[in-house]
């Protein structure tokens, strides 16, 4: 059995309190501590790290069902001296009211935004076991988190034993009056599995020989792009 899914439940809600406290986010429309930041950009791409990496075509991620958190962002303004930084945030587990803020910085022009996120870890591909944040305060991502929400609600209501979604990361869009296309993130639930991971498959019989490769045969795939941050 792998244990590439495995989280720690350390500090948040029991399997049994799962599906209440995932059913909060739908209610609601910390620091990263070094993980990695994964986010759609505005061409409707997901990208993670400072380098912009796209996500590899048709990757699997699990979504840690303990991980979903709600609270505040402060980002600065685009017209000031520290545009696009983070000047306060304040997340806690979706088991917990949201939590209380201060004034609002300085150079904060939009105020205290609220906030919803959870965590992420690759399964496949080039990035297996990679684990990353997800953290939205746009309208189109707050619904999608939500809409995830209440699936493993749904979820974790009826199997507890397999309350992790693995998801292929994915988009749509809509026509703004003002902005044009704009993206939204869909998270596209793949199949379900227990927080040890799926279960192992049959070993397949070995076969009787395998025709060796051609000598000057060319190479398939390579490292993607890396996107301008």
């Amino acid at each position: 059995m792998s244990n590439i899914t495995t989280f720690s439940q350390a500090g948040l809600p029991s399997v049994t309190t799962l599906a209440t406290a995932l059913r909060s986010v739908a209610n609601e429309v910390g620091d990263a501590g070094g993980v990695v930041i994964l986010k759609m950009d505005k061409t409707g791409a997901w990208v993670f790290g400072a380098d912009q990496t796209e996500v590899e075509e048709n990757s699997t991620w699990a979504i840690n069902p303990f991980s979903f958190v709600h609270g505040y962002i402060a980002w600065a303004g685009d017209k000031t001296p520290v545009a696009g930084t983070v000047l306060g945030e304040k997340m806690v587990p979706v088991s917990q009211p949201l939590p209380e803020v201060g004034p609002v910085p300085e150079h904060a022009t939009l105020g205290w935004q609220t906030q919803i996120g959870f965590s992420v870890k690759c399964l496949d591909g080039e990035d297996e076991g990679m684990e990353a944040r997800f953290s939205t305060t746009s309208v189109g991502g707050k619904r999608a988190v939500t809409k995830l929400a209440v699936d493993l609600a749904d979820q974790v209501e009826r199997d507890q034993s397999k309350p992790v979604a693995v998801v292929k990361l994915k988009n749509d869009h809509y026509k703004h009056t003002v902005y044009g296309k704009v993206f939204v993130p869909v998270f596209d639930i793949q199949k379900w599995i227990g927080l040890d991971g799926p279960e192992a498959a049959p070993a397949a019989a070995e076969p009787e020989a395998e025709a060796a490769p051609a000598a000057d045969a060319p190479v398939e795939g390579g490292r993607r792009r890396r996107r301008a941050a």
